[in-house]
């Protein structure tokens, strides 16, 4: 039996999920690669569904490093853990889907900053915070933000594509420790969204099964459009959405 999930949110999209769309940065990091700022979340899913250009999406996980090419048709998704870093080739263009709506804009994300930036939390903050806009003063600290993030990435990457994967779990741990004072608020935010909209489905079978269709005199559709274009995220620059549950500053994408 599905416990109360308390309040719902009122009309998500299908599941709850997030949506947004990403143009991938084109600045050259440390390492000749063009793209965005490496990063891992610690409970949503998160998946690539690609419209325009090319590029590519890297990945460290127990799998190992994984280089995955996406063009237009591609789809590429990336359980919670999965350090991921987006890759510019020319004009990518992607829409996210994001599982658990409103948590990534809660924290659900943590950049692969150096180890001495994870271990202190106020260090950390400053440096994953942008200032608010889209001008010269926060994309100066977006790529800052990048760059520091590549730093701590490619480190993980060496070691692990050597064979040892003792930094990229300590990685996660860190990042674990790091979130987990936001974790009530989390559970908040999943019991009025993933879990609602779950629970819904399961009473709107309970109610067929029974010859009730009550349920079905609330149809309706929902339009909207971005609420902010071009915003510096963590992978590109971003294209955000107001809906239901996303309701704080977006801390990532």
């Amino acid at each position: 039996m599905v416990s109360d999930p308390g309040p719902a949110l009122p009309h998500p999209l299908p599941g709850a999920i997030g949506l947004s769309h990403l143009s991938a940065y084109d600045w050259e990091a440390a390492d000749g690669v063009c793209g965005g700022s490496p990063h891992l979340h610690l409970v949503c899913t998160e998946a690539y569904v690609v419209t325009g250009g090319r590029g590519a999406v890297q990945t460290l996980s127990p799998d190992g490093y994984r280089d995955i090419p996406l063009e237009p048709g591609s789809v590429a998704w990336f359980t919670p853990g999965t350090v991921h870093r987006m890759v510019q080739g020319g004009d990518l263009r992607i829409t996210v889907l994001m599982q658990n709506n409103g948590l990534p804009e809660a924290g659900d994300a943590v950049f692969t900053f150096p180890p001495e930036v994870l271990a202190d939390p106020e260090a950390y903050a400053a440096a994953a915070t942008l200032p608010p806009g889209t001008g010269v003063d926060a994309e100066k600290a977006a790529r800052r933000r990048r760059d520091l993030a590549v730093e701590g990435y490619l480190a993980l990457r060496e070691a692990l594509t050597a064979g040892d994967g003792g930094p990229y779990r300590e990685f996660q741990r860190a990042a674990a420790r790091l979130v987990r004072d936001k974790v009530p608020h989390w559970r908040e935010l999943w019991r009025a969204g993933a879990l609602a909209a779950a629970a819904r489905t399961g009473a709107q079978l309970d109610a067929l099964a029974t010859g009730g269709d009550d349920y079905l005199a609330d149809a309706t559709a929902h339009r909207t459009g971005p609420t902010r274009l071009g915003g510096f995220g963590m992978c590109g620059r971003r294209d955000e959405y107001a809906l239901p549950g996303t309701t704080l500053p977006y801390e990532g994408k």
